[in-house]
């Protein structure tokens, strides 16, 4: 007979799988010795900053603890500043696709600053930078740099507006395309009518320029499409959803989406902050071969330094100021020393089998969870494309947001307790991805996997 049991008893035995690892990994009595320095600094912080923090998810809010203050890092390895050092699954939130401090970045970072820090003009190092993209990217024609993903995002969808002349947008739930007001909109009860914002400060008006859709729904893209298409200037999309969970889509739904874009005649943007040249160089539109009209760039493409682009056809970029009227600009964009460092990046990419060795290793650690995961009966998964992976507290593949469980970030909470213990950092939430680089070696994999198995036992048991 099966048994049911109540939302009260469940979150009980919650509590209490949470006390017992809290138990055995120390939390409870060594915690607040362990990270004396960071606590202190920490404390500090919140004099300064909201949270004491300048982006939200670094406040440990949705982990225990405090968060850890970083002193170092090197290949692999972090260390914080109490001196205790991690394996570094978050890499800087994925820009750092060969690892802390790569000796090559670093040289050629130095190099640069031999020479000064900012001009506000152009230099070589940027057109080095955009010719190496475009030799090697066959989904664009022509780029335009700014200074994050979030302004690489924002500068697509004014681009997308400006040269189809309307003002709507069709997102999706569970795609994430940074603080952008018009795209800080989650499904509200009418689905594809209204919407809701997730961020006070948005108005109303902005809310209603944006049409939130469910992942993998043709019918009803379609439906909205025959209706509104006269209004909507773009469907923006992460090809790869990366900030939600990992929710892969299949390349038969991308691959609709752009017929469906050509038929009605609405612009497709591919969100690929995360997933360009992580992927692969050309991202998710080599991967899967579909051309979006516009592509936004982040992470990677700076090396670690604060850079990010927007590209497309040389027609649709040719709209771009001051060749055309959409207005953008940036004081620092195209900074030299960023385009030096992302530029030492992306050459590294392009060696023979990078890509594979990630791939392979990414690979491996999944295995090793997911079989041990299966041997002992646990509700984990282990969802993984390229060099990302996810830990999700499923048994089931997991592809759209409300498809996820939040009370199953309450076991995420404990594994991550218990791998800072380990000397394995992930990402301060559940919620968020991991990120194999070039500097982790099959030995690193292979330790992370344990401790990983170790801690999902010692929740589960």
């Amino acid at each position: 007979m099966r048994c049911m049991l109540s939302d009260r008893a469940l979150a009980t035995l919650q509590c209490v799988a949470a006390s017992s690892l809290r138990r055995q990994s120390g939390l409870d009595v060594e915690y607040m010795d362990r990270y004396t320095k960071s606590r202190g600094l920490f404390e500090e912080a919140k004099k300064y900053f909201p949270g004491g923090v300048n982006s939200p998810v670094r406040a440990f809010k949705s982990v225990h603890g405090t968060p850890l203050f970083i002193q170092h890092g090197s290949g692999s390895k972090i260390t914080c500043a109490d001196g205790h050092s991690y394996l570094d699954f978050c890499c800087s939130w994925g820009p750092l696709i060969l690892g802390h401090n790569h000796p090559r970045v670093r040289a050629h970072i130095q190099e640069t600053v031999a020479h000064g820090t900012s001009f506000g003009a152009p230099t070589q190092s940027g057109n080095a930078l955009g010719k190496l993209i475009l030799q090697h990217h066959a989904y664009i024609e022509q780029l335009r740099f700014v200074s994050s993903g979030t302004e690489a995002v924002m500068s697509a969808i004014r681009l997308a507006r400006g040269y189809t002349g309307r003002n709507k947008i069709i997102k999706f739930e569970g795609c994430y395309h940074g603080h952008v007001d018009s795209l800080l909109v989650k499904a509200g009860s009418g689905l594809a009518t209204f919407g809701e914002s997730s961020s006070a400060g948005v108005p109303t008006s902005f809310i209603r320029e944006t049409i939130v859709l469910p992942l993998e729904d043709v019918d009803l893209i379609r439906s909205v499409l025959q209706r509104q298409a006269g209004e909507i200037a773009a469907i923006i999309i992460e090809p790869i959803p990366a900030n939600n969970g990992l929710l892969i889509q299949s390349a038969s739904f991308l691959l609709q989406l752009r017929e469906l874009c050509n038929e009605y005649n609405v612009l497709l943007i591919f969100d690929e902050v995360i997933s360009g040249f992580r992927i692969g160089f050309e991202g998710a539109a080599g991967l899967y071969d579909v051309r979006p009209d516009i592509i936004t760039f982040g992470k990677i493409i700076g090396g670690g330094l604060p850079v990010g682009s927007f590209a497309a056809s040389r027609e649709i970029m040719s709209n771009v100021s001051p060749e055309g009227p959409v207005y953008q600009a940036g004081t620092l964009s195209a900074n030299p020393v960023a385009m030096a460092a992302g530029l030492a990046t992306l050459e590294q990419l392009l060696k023979d089998g990078f890509y594979e060795d990630l791939e392979a290793k990414t690979l491996h650690l999944s295995k090793q969870i997911n079989s041990h995961a299966a041997k002992k009966s646990h509700p984990v998964r282990v969802q993984h494309i390229g060099s990302i992976f996810w830990i999700a507290f499923s048994r089931q593949a997991i592809s759209r947001a409300d498809q996820i469980d939040p009370k199953s970030m309450e076991y995420f909470k404990e594994l991550h307790s218990y791998l800072l213990n380990q000397g394995v950092y992930l990402g301060p939430s559940g919620y968020e991805v991991g990120f194999v680089s070039a500097a982790h070696t099959m030995e690193d994999i292979e330790q992370a996997a344990t401790v990983i198995n170790q801690g999902i036992d010692a929740i589960f048991n």
